[in-house]
């Protein structure tokens, strides 16, 4: 069985997580399981138990080797990795980047939709393409693209129709 990390070596370490009825299991080779703080329990990373294994590792390759630090509050790169958690709300727009690319590797995106009744979703989708159409017509009209312009300002009030019926 090869290392869930290189994908090189023969896996010797294998961790099981169980939470509920799911069951993860990562193997991993000697080196890997090192580097992971896995042969020591005491360096075992929190940030990779509650995120995952593997995912201090994502956020080092996000952020590079950069020292990113928080201005207000001083946390770094290996603060959260150990701690599993952010220091201050700035971090999140500090740590904006490697932040990102940990959630898409955990997520199917970015931007939480939630649950919403159907005809609720539909007004809000609605409400939101009016919203860029509008952004649009003024970078036309901005442009002088008027026929653009005439496109978009026929667009939006087709969708400004659409919206008025849906709520009735």
């Amino acid at each position: 069985m090869l290392c869930c990390v290189c994908k090189e070596k023969e896996a010797t370490v294998h961790l099981t997580q169980i939470a509920g009825d799911t069951k993860q299991q990562e193997d991993l080779c000697e080196e890997c399981a090192k580097a992971k703080g896995v042969d020591d329990p005491a360096g075992f990373s929190l940030a990779d138990m509650l995120l995952g294994l593997g995912a201090a590792q994502e956020i080092e390759q996000a952020g590079g080797e950069s020292g990113l630090k928080c201005p207000t509050c001083g946390f770094s790169q290996a603060d959260f990795k150990k701690a599993g958690r952010l220091g201050c709300p700035a971090c999140y727009e500090t740590f904006a980047e490697p932040l990102e690319s940990l959630l898409k590797t955990m997520h199917k995106g970015t931007r939480h939709v939630g649950k919403v009744p159907e005809g609720l979703r539909q007004g809000r989708d609605l409400s939101d393409r009016l919203k860029q159409l509008q952004k649009k017509l003024a970078k036309a009209i901005a442009a002088e693209d008027f026929e653009e312009a005439a496109i978009l300002r026929d667009e939006i009030k087709q969708t400004t129709a659409r919206a008025a019926s849906s709520t009735t």
